[in-house]
């Protein structure tokens, strides 16, 4: 009778989160393999994402700074823009151009050129949504597909005794867990890169839409008065 306490602790079952993976079925550790997999790339997205939103918020504070569009070099997006309006404010109005027309023409360079590098900054942000919305629906596949192997061995073993039940159900909720571990951070970053990106945005066309109306109202190349280029 003595040995018996020390017998059951022997075959007790490991319900330490390695345990529970490394007893889980080969499809309920897919899931969780696939979940953790797509956690890591989440927090790769989220962590490249928050280093060139960071620079691309100071190339917008430069740019709202700016002065000369001439005289901008580097290959950043401060200078980019600029550029795309010296080339537009160089060529001077068309005949019959009016000034509105003429700012226009000069700001739709810079937000094109703006539009480019926003669209590159929002590359993989997809794959955080899917993964936001998806994770907590396979976490919860394997849950099933793991509740559903506990009661074949609850079946099999004719006991329900909880040394039987809880093993299985303890792996199952572990891959919903782990679902939702990959969903909330990918919804949070998702949303968080989404809000960092429409303000660079409202900030840059401010900034674009105040240099548009300081070439517009100035001669390229030091003139005195806008001077029209030649009807093509």
């Amino acid at each position: 009778m003595a040995g018996a306490p020390v017998e059951s602790l022997a075959h007790a079952p490991d319900l330490s989160i390695l345990g529970l993976v490394l007893q889980a079925g080969p499809v309920v550790q897919g899931v969780m393999a696939a979940l953790v997999l797509a956690s890591i790339v989440c927090w790769a997205i989220m962590i490249e994402k928050a280093i060139l939103l960071g620079q691309l918020q100071r190339e917008v504070r430069r740019l709202a700074d700016a002065g000369d569009p001439a005289a901008a070099n580097g290959e950043g997006l401060a200078a980019r823009v600029q550029r795309a309006a010296a080339r537009e404010w160089a060529e001077g109005r068309d005949h019959g151009e009016s000034r509105g027309e003429y700012r226009e023409r000069i700001e739709r360079a810079m937000r094109e050129t703006l539009a480019g590098t926003l669209r590159r900054a929002q590359t993989g942000t997809a794959f955080l949504a899917t993964t936001g919305a998806v994770g907590p629906f396979v976490g919860l596949f394997g849950t099933v597909w793991g509740i559903m192997g506990s009661f074949q061995g609850i079946a099999q073993a004719h006991d329900t005794s909880l040394a039987v039940v809880a093993p299985g159900i303890a792996e199952a909720l572990l891959a919903t867990a782990i679902g939702l571990f990959a969903a909330i951070p990918a919804v949070i970053g998702y949303n968080r890169i989404a809000r960092r990106v429409a303000g660079l945005r409202a900030d840059a066309l401010a900034a674009i839409a105040a240099t548009g109306a300081r070439l517009s109202g100035r001669p390229p190349r030091g003139g005195v008065a806008a001077t029209p280029r030649a009807a093509e």
